[in-house]
């Protein structure tokens, strides 16, 4: 069920072809419901609710009886796992806080830097084919630790005119009370550019389909975003004592995320691939969302042969995959040859779906070979740094002359004289 490739070149022409560009009937799409947003603001927001989601809004915002209600209604082992899934989630993300510093010189100079939260961030939350309650936790958490002032949510309605219960009731487990039912790419306008009841936030964080990525990209250095995230990826390394039911059933779980979702799997077993195939097949024919992970598995489910663990993991870095399983002996022994994923997996029983929903680590994590140089969502997203500085007539007097000298081979005699002035004085 998986093409088996031979070679990296067959492996760099699979990179290629997965890379999603938008196209330009999407970009001019976004740019027009973003100008209308602009312009037209909440009129905006519930003429598009109701031509692409079918929904007259009566309010856009969430009532805190809807909230109520959905809180009451959903299962109760639902909320006792996903209290369990804060607490590991805010042990792991209260470890990344960082503390400002100052550093203190002779002649009364001292100059430090400020860690300082967001006021206002904007969580987007996808509905469509799946809602993801999961991804209330991991984007809000990280901001609350960070210390952000005010973060509200954003969400599509459903056909009645109602938000997905158990996102609802995750948002009031963290603590949102301001919620939307706006989606697409007109509820990025709104966060970014504010309506009469859409509060203009800071930064946009969040996943979504192609519109909602095109317009991040557009409203960005209006606001400031996570990432660009493309379709869901995973790739598993395994090697022959590697039960071919786990790695199957890892495969399956990216690819039922979308058409677009990518699994690849590199093996030192000719083995291992031939009893991975027919659990795929096994597998995926008993499970609802069966005709999205089979069109996925044939779109981009890939595998390759490789003499030894170090030359996967060496494919494995040129590819950078979103999520990277380790199925093999002494996991931890090879964490340092990886150098480029945005969360890594290790041994035969740490399934994927562990850090998707409960054991701490976040799930937003950067796609399309993006972990090259972007890192999964975390505290540090939520803050900004402030420098100061300060420097005595004494210590200025000392140094006064290097500083114009930079200046003046600058041409900024401007800049010159503003240090000179202070040392005639």
């Amino acid at each position: 069920m998986l093409k088996e490739l031979k070679n990296i070149d067959e492996f760099e022409s699979y990179l290629r072809d997965r890379e999603v560009e938008s196209s330009s009937e999407v970009v001019k799409s976004v740019i027009d419901i973003i100008d209308e947003v602009k312009k037209n603001k909440d009129k905006a927001l519930i003429e598009y609710t109701e031509k692409f989601d079918g929904v007259k809004l009566d309010n856009i915002k969430v009532s805190k009886e809807e909230i109520e209600e959905a809180y009451n209604l959903v299962d109760k082992d639902f909320l006792i796992a996903m209290n369990e899934a804060m607490k590991n989630i805010e042990e792991f993300h209260k470890k990344q806080v960082k503390e400002g510093y100052e550093i203190v010189k002779e002649d009364n100079v001292y100059l430090g830097q400020r860690v300082l939260p967001l006021e206002k961030v904007g969580v987007y939350v996808p509905g469509g084919t799946a809602a993801y309650p999961s991804s209330v936790l991991m984007n809000v958490i990280p901001a609350k630790i960070a210390g952000v002032k005010k973060i509200v949510m954003t969400t599509p309605p459903s056909k009645d005119n109602r938000i997905n219960p158990y996102i609802l009731a995750t948002a009031k487990l963290v603590g949102i009370d301001t919620i939307y039912k706006v989606g697409g790419a007109q509820a990025v306008a709104a966060l970014a550019y504010g309506t009469e009841t859409v509060m203009k936030v800071d930064k946009i964080v969040g996943p979504g389909n192609t519109y909602v990525a095109n317009a991040k990209k557009l409203v960005y250095g209006k606001v400031d975003i996570d990432m660009i995230a493309g379709p869901s990826e995973i790739l598993v390394i395994a090697d022959e004592n590697a039960d071919p039911v786990y790695v199957a059933s890892d495969l399956i779980s990216q690819a039922e995320h979308d058409v677009n979702a990518s699994s690849i799997l590199l093996t030192t077993s000719c083995e291992l691939l031939e009893e991975v195939n027919k659990e795929l097949v096994k597998q995926s024919f008993v499970l609802a969302r069966k005709d999205i992970i089979i069109k996925s598995l044939e779109n981009y489910g890939v595998s390759m042969i490789l003499d030894s663990i170090e030359e996967c993991i060496n494919v494995s870095n040129q590819i950078a995959p979103e999520h990277l399983e380790l199925m093999v002996e002494n996991p931890k022994s090879y964490l340092d040859l990886i150098e480029n994923a945005g969360s890594v997996f290790l041994g035969y029983t740490t399934c994927e779906s562990i850090g998707d929903y409960f054991g701490g680590t976040n799930h937003v994590l950067p796609t399309n070979g993006t972990a090259r140089f972007y890192s999964a969502l975390n505290v540090d997203n939520y803050t900004k740094k402030s420098s100061y500085i300060h420097y005595s007539k004494e210590a200025l007097d000392k140094v006064g002359d290097m500083i114009i000298n930079i200046a003046n081979h600058e041409g900024l005699h401007g800049h010159a004289n503003a240090v000179k002035v202070r040392m005639k004085k």
